[in-house]
Order: structure tokens, then C-alpha cells, then sequence
């Protein structure tokens, strides 16, 4: 099962890679488990700052498993499913990367999406694919969609479920940035490296829980939080770590998560 998601870590990188890719990264049972496995280890590993989620060969993930859905479809299924939800990334509290190399469709998606920045490649196939196969916007996806691009737009690709391309989806405010398929992993694996170097590991973990849990409640609510949190800070090496080394013009030495 190790090789259904490949592992490697470099300078507080973790690099992550789905290993289907005769599959296209189809997801399965297994796949996710270890998958989330890992993501359960880099949360504890003080030597990982930073996390980059891609796949390998023309594929990022190219949803479920067709074999799955059609035990679905017949009632044959009966795999244990892991009880982690496919929203899980967004507990991790460590910054993680998706870089979108290739077809990205359904649930590939939703794993595209639930990472904290996503970078993808010009030419990669992105589609909800749902409506084409009889399904609904899966996972949070209809919560998800509507924050980053804006209703009319997510009801246009949940609607319609065609294939748009990476750069369309950069251009539509889906991605953070899209960029030739040749240089994707390394410019995702460098903006990572930016964080993992340069950003307290304390202050990304609390921004991350506050990013995706403050779209639940109103600002007031947001603003009093965050007051609890900055005074917090406050006490923190990280916070004396960060003066000093601007006022000394050298680059942070951050405490590990």
C-alpha cells in the first residue's frame, strides 16, 4: 500500500505523490488511506513545515475509481471505509500544495481544493464531472466553490460538469496560479520551500484553522478570535523570533510546529 502514495522530503518539504498512474490517480479506498496516513505523520514530523500534494503521470486525480463506483452501482461494495472525511487536509495544521499536473475530475477535485494553495498546470483537464454520472456535488464541494470562484461560476461547472483547462481555471479565480505543465512541481515545490523557510510554523497552523473555520461565523465573531489568538502570539518564541530577525536583517530561525 506504501507505493499507492509516494513519499519524499527535502529542506521542510514533504512532497506527496498519488502512484495510479495507469489510473490517472483514480482514488481508492486504500490510496486515501494511506494518503491520509501520511498526512497524520507530516502533522507530527517537526522536520515537515510545508506539504506538496501532486500525482504521477498525466494524471493529478481523475475521481473515483470506476471499479468502486460500479461495485457502488451494483450493490457489491463492501470495502471499510476510512472514517477520516475527504475534508480532512483542512485539519492538517501545516500548510499544504496542490500542484495540479493533469486530469483533475470529481473527487480529484474535492483533493485539489481542500489543500490551502493550489498551483496547476496550463493544459491540465479539471471537470466536476457529477451531473455526467448521475451524482450530486460531493463533499463540501457546493460549500467550497461558491467561496472561491462565485456562485454563477460554480454553478456553471456543477451545472454543466464540462472539462475546463488549468489556465481557464486560473482565469475564473479557482487556482492561485497556472503555469506550464515542464515547470509545475518545481515552482510548487519552491513556493513551499517559501513558507517552510521563511514563515513561523505556529502562526500557519492558527492562520489555516482560522481561514477555513472562520467562513462559518460573522465578523465580530472572526475579529474577537482573533484577538484570543494574537495575544497568544504574543508569548510565542516565534513572535521575539520574528522581530529579531527583521531588526537584524538575517533570515528566521522559526521553532518547529
Amino acid at each position: 500500500m506504501d507505493e499507492l502514495v509516494l513519499s519524499s522530503t527535502d529542506r521542510g518539504v514533504l512532497t506527496l505523490t498519488f502512484n495510479r498512474p495507469d489510473r490517472l490517480n483514480a482514488w481508492t479506498v486504500p490510496m486515501g488511506r494511506r494518503y491520509f496516513d501520511l498526512l497524520e505523520e507530516a502533522a507530527k514530523d517537526p522536520a515537515v513545515r510545508a506539504i506538496v500534494v501532486t500525482g504521477a503521470g498525466r494524471g493529478f486525480c481523475a475521481g473515483a475509481d470506476f471499479g468502486t463506483l460500479d461495485r457502488i452501482r451494483d450493490g457489491s461494495h463492501d470495502e471499510e471505509l476510512d472514517p477520516r472525511p475527504n475534508t480532512f487536509p483542512t485539519t492538517v495544521g501545516k500548510p499544504i500544495v496542490a500542484a495540479v499536473n493533469g486530469a483533475c475530475a470529481g473527487l480529484g477535485m474535492v483533493h485539489a481544493l481542500v489543500c490551502d494553495v493550489v498551483l496547476t498546470a496550463d493544459e491540465a483537464k479539471w471537470t466536476t464531472a457529477f451531473a455526467r454520472r448521475g451524482l450530486i456535488a460531493e463533499y463540501g464541494l457546493a460549500w467550497v466553490l461558491p467561496r472561491l470562484m462565485g456562485q454563477q461560476r460554480a454553478m456553471d461547472v456543477l451545472l454543466s460538469a464540462r472539462v475546463f483547462s488549468g489556465r481557464e481555471a486560473y482565469e475564473m479565480g479557482l487556482v492561485n496560479r497556472s503555469v506550464p505543465g515542464e515547470s509545475l512541481l518545481a515552482e510548487a515545490q519552491e513556493y513551499a520551500r517559501e513558507l517552510a523557510e521563511h514563515s513561523s510554523p505556529a502562526s500557519m497552523a492558527v492562520i489555516k484553522r482560522q481561514v477555513w473555520h472562520d467562513w462559518e461565523v460573522t465578523l465580530a465573531e472572526s475579529a474577537a478570535s482573533a484577538f484570543t489568538e494574537m495575544v497568544a502570539s504574543f508569548g510565542r518564541p516565534d513572535f521575539a523570533e520574528g522581530v529579531a530577525s527583521f531588526l537584524e536583517r538575517r533570515p528566521p530561525q522559526f521553532p518547529a510546529l
